[in-house]
């Protein structure tokens, strides 16, 4: 369970951290650009994404810690 944790924290990093970069550069890469339903709140959706990563390596850990 600990892994499933980290690699969707990862995943939603990664997307986290693509999503802001395509928002401050010509890059077009991550999935939160791509989704019409969040047009004008793609750097809102980034910045969840992020907590959401920490979110899920907190919970992460505190399996380990079991």
């Amino acid at each position: 369970m600990k892994q499933t944790l980290e690699v969707l924290g990862f995943l939603a990093l990664v997307q986290g951290v693509a999503g802001l970069v395509t928002e401050f550069t010509d890059w077009n890469w991550g999935l939160v650009h791509r989704w019409g339903l969040l047009d004008g709140h793609e750097i809102y959706a980034s910045v969840a994404l992020l907590v959401l990563a920490g979110a899920l390596f907190a919970a992460a850990e505190s399996r380990r810690a079991r």
